[in-house]
């Protein structure tokens, strides 16, 4: 097998898609999109998110941010969220046809079209770094994602990623294995 070096590049794929929400120094909505981010353990998220980002200022305001999946339905209101900056352009999260409902757990707006959300509270924020770090609160999910069994359904739930490396969106969800079930075929031969 030949491999090919390529340096020290913030390269990982796919990447999430995450849309941030927060209410302004109005108390408007207002969201961006990211895809430096995850889980950073079973309680919190951590999002890299520039310290020039409008939507951060209302998140460090109230203390609180909601994030939800971008998925392929929402993907060209989430891709003008992520392109479009609040600090030129007044009544973007508006323009971007979204609709909000307030949680009901942390002071930050749930975005209706999104339907998988997770609601957090603010542990820190790095100014050098950029590093985000939020205590997970809550995660709703719109029923219309979930299978028979209540659990979210990629059949019918379509989350998208970021692949960096080409600068393009794709869509998940096929599935290719069993988690926790498949490598016991190892240790049964081992």
């Amino acid at each position: 097998m030949s491999r090919k070096n390529i340096g020290a590049k913030p390269y990982i794929t796919p990447m999430p898609v995450l849309m941030i929400s927060s209410y302004d120094e109005a108390e408007k909505p207002t969201a961006m999109l990211a895809v430096w981010g995850g889980i950073t353990n079973e309680t919190e998220i951590t999002i890299t998110v520039a310290s020039q980002r409008n939507t951060l200022k209302g998140i460090l305001a109230r203390g609180s941010f909601v994030v939800s999946m971008a998925d392929v339905e929402n993907e060209v209101a989430c891709d003008y969220l992520g392109i479009t900056t609040g600090n030129k352009v007044e009544g973007k999260f508006e323009k971007s046809g979204f609709h909000t409902t307030k949680s009901e757990f942390v002071d930050a707006p749930i975005i209706d079209e999104l339907p998988f959300a997770v609601e957090c509270r603010v542990k820190c924020y790095d100014e050098e770094t950029w590093r985000l770090v939020g205590e997970i609160v809550n995660v709703s999910l719109d029923e219309r994602i979930l299978g028979e069994d209540g659990k979210v359904s990629l059949k019918i739930f379509h989350p998208i990623t970021f692949d960096w490396m080409n600068k393009s969106y794709l869509s998940v969800g096929e599935k290719v294995g069993d988690a926790y079930r498949d490598g016991l075929q190892l240790r049964k031969k081992n």
